[in-house]
């Protein structure tokens, strides 16, 4: 049975437009149990024809998606392959990319880290203002983004406020994040929900050729180079996770606050972590 067998997503279908909605209390972790998942949906809407519009929500009013699991960090090996490969929510990001259909990112509360990159990978995100809460704080944990914000950024909002975003580890608004480019746009709460169904049944409504070929028009040109730059990503990200600054800096995180809801509310925990090792 289609879509059957799903712990953490919950489904909804209207004229080509299926409605998919994060439910993994407390706080949407994108860990070894969601990931998994994300990868199967991706390949089931995929190959699914009478689905023309995806639109990815949450049930939790707080979380879109938190972030990526940090309790497999302290477990990696310290070596890494000198062969690159790609990163799962890379490949999770890059069947959205891809798929001959729409996919739309519908945010009402934080999505950080892997959980902006997973918005990042879908075709457009549309956020409330006041509520949704955007940031790359991987950088401040000694980490090195591995799910697609290095490249999806730069070509979304330049190099500059790119890189504002990724070292500076700090949370952006909706309505900044409007202005950076991050989103499409912003949206007062009342207004998001019905915004975003009017334009993905207008969007359904069309000749699903049509928008499949435009959707690959686009991208031959704005992401030509996007496969060969997330395979850099993803190395760059396993280097980092194999430095032993990096697993103590994790574990420190998880002691103080990190994966807890109340922690990762304001993610106030990142003042709380020690300093760089002296040079």
């Amino acid at each position: 049975m289609a879509y059957s067998d799903y712990s953490y997503f919950r489904f909804a279908f209207d004229s080509g437009v299926a409605f998919v909605t994060l439910d993994y209390p407390p706080i949407n972790l994108l860990d070894e149990f969601l990931s998994p998942e994300f990868d199967r949906l991706g390949r089931e809407l995929e190959a699914d024809e009478s689905v023309r519009v995806v639109v990815l929500q949450s049930a939790i009013p707080e979380f879109f998606i938190a972030h990526s699991g940090l309790g497999r960090v302290g477990a990696t090996p310290s070596t890494v392959s000198h062969t690159p490969s790609f990163r799962l929510t890379q490949m999770i990001g890059e069947r959205f990319r891809n798929m001959p259909k729409v996919s739309i990112a519908k945010i009402e509360g934080r999505a950080r880290g892997g959980g902006s990159e997973i918005a990042l990978a879908m075709d457009m995100r549309f956020a409330a203002l006041g509520k949704a809460i955007f940031g790359q704080p991987e950088v401040a944990m000694g980490l090195v983004p591995g799910g697609g914000s290095t490249q999806r950024l730069p070509l979304l909002m330049g190099r500059g406020r790119a890189l504002e975003v990724l070292l500076g580890c700090d949370d952006i608004p909706a309505d900044l994040a409007e202005l950076y480019g991050y989103i499409n746009r912003a949206l007062p709460a009342d207004e998001l929900t019905p915004f975003v169904e009017k334009l993905a049944r207008r969007i359904a409504s069309f000749p699903p050729h049509a928008i499949a070929h435009a959707k690959a028009a686009v991208d031959a040109g704005a992401y030509s180079s996007l496969p060969e730059g997330l395979l850099v990503e993803a190395h760059e990200s396993d280097l980092s996770v194999a430095s032993d600054v990096t697993k103590a800096r994790i574990k420190e995180a998880m002691r103080v606050g990190a994966e807890t809801f109340e922690g990762e509310l304001e993610m106030n925990f990142l003042t709380h972590l020690s300093g760089p090792p002296s040079a």
